[in-house]
């Protein structure tokens, strides 16, 4: 119960100063909207918001299973075949110098106005992470126990499934729950720079329009989806990761 009392009472808490910064503020509701209104934008357009919102959420889902998968395929390559990290470890250094925010254009114009843009956005954001952080379990599996492992006559592969795996699915773990909390964030980009539907769509025509409410109303969705992503993720970890 307490699990569920303290998440309602920060959320309060935020609405609250949400709604005082208004107050102390005098902001008009076309720069600042208060939560009474976003809350009533968000109930009059809920059609509009989940229509837009099930697409996106689709593209964040399909990032991160993919971005996932990559990332955790190229840690156990660096790890199997040691050459190859030096290859790949450059690659993945030099993918995150250039901004991921100045590579959307680029996407958009190579992938269409689709989702498959917005997903591979949601990748390249993802992948990394994931990547660094289960190279780094898995590199740090403590030396004694593949000793001992070597020393009973286990293979290469045995030690890998049965010790480095199980080793590092903690810091596995890590990378994923900030891929799960980033997500959002190349999905939305994407859409910003060029799309025909979804959240950030949504948001770019609202602007247009001045409905500022409506923007802060898939904003709030938006949040809710990672905040969905994260803990969701966070309690299968706890489940099925329990070490």
């Amino acid at each position: 119960m307490a699990r569920l009392i303290r998440p309602a009472i920060i959320f309060a808490g935020l609405i609250a100063l949400w709604q005082i910064i208004v107050w102390i503020s005098g902001a008009p509701d076309y720069i600042l909207p208060g939560p009474a209104k976003v809350l009533t934008a968000l109930l009059e357009q809920y059609d509009l918001l989940a229509e837009h919102a099930v697409i996106t959420f689709a593209e964040i889902i399909a990032g991160l299973v993919i971005g996932t998968i990559l990332g955790g395929g190229s840690a156990l390559v660096m790890v199997m075949w040691r050459p190859t990290q030096r290859w790949l470890m450059p690659v993945l250094v030099i993918s995150q110098a250039v901004p991921v925010f100045a590579l959307a254009p680029i996407l958009v114009l190579w992938l269409g106005y689709g989702a498959a843009s917005k997903i591979a956005m949601a990748v390249l954001i993802i992948f990394f992470p994931v990547t660094a952080a289960f190279y780094d379990g898995l590199k740090r599996t403590e030396q004694g126990w593949l000793d001992l492992a070597r020393v009973m006559g286990a293979t290469g592969r045995t030690a890998l499934l049965r010790i480095r795996l199980p080793a590092a699915m903690p810091a596995f773990g890590s990378g994923l729950r900030v891929a799960a909390a980033v997500a959002p964030i190349g999905a939305i980009v994407g859409e910003w720079v060029g799309s025909s539907a979804g959240l950030g769509y949504l948001m770019l025509h609202a602007n247009a329009r001045l409905q500022i409410e409506v923007m802060f109303a898939a904003l709030l969705v938006l949040a809710i989806f990672s905040c969905i992503l994260y803990f969701s993720i966070d309690a299968a970890l706890r489940r099925y990761i329990r070490w």
